[in-house]
């Protein structure tokens, strides 16, 4: 294989297993500082990615190779449920019935803030109280499911 294949291989290998160690609470939002750290590693992996070769046809050879390699990863992970499991995220309960899982929000990089930031914005909670589960998504979404309201008594 030519360096304007392996090198965009290796590169995709060493992104997928950061980014896939860094956790899905990644995925949701980006922020400003996200942003630029994007901007910083597309940088700096595109000069990796050709080396020396500055032509358009290295750059499409290692464009066309993680397109390749990307699509083969989907048909992989369609195929091996296994290696589905190592490459995606499973949705993460964070409350359940009104009760804080601590060592599931310190494992995702969640504070209470963050949740409660998700039932003002998708459910209009404004109370951490009145949150029945809280449930990170495996997009990094958060999914928040209230208590029912009482049923008031009518005499």
């Amino acid at each position: 294989m030519t360096g304007a294949v392996w090198r965009p291989l290796l590169v995709y290998a060493v992104l997928l297993v950061l980014f896939r160690s860094s956790g899905k609470r990644t995925l949701a939002k980006t922020t400003t500082f996200d942003f630029v750290l994007l901007l910083i590693i597309s940088e700096a992996v595109s000069s990796a990615l050709l080396a020396d070769d500055h032509s358009i046809t290295g750059a499409l050879i290692a464009v066309m190779t993680l397109i390749v390699v990307d699509l083969g990863l989907s048909i992989v992970r369609r195929r091996w449920k296994r290696i589905d499991q190592l490459l995606s995220y499973e949705p993460t309960l964070l409350i359940h019935e009104g009760v804080l899982l601590t060592r599931n929000m310190k494992r995702e990089g969640i504070d209470e803030l963050d949740i409660l930031e998700a039932a003002r914005s998708t459910r209009s909670i404004v109370r951490l109280a009145d949150v029945r589960y809280a449930v990170l998504e495996s997009n990094g979404d958060l999914s928040i499911i209230a208590f029912e309201p009482k049923a008031l008594n009518n005499p």
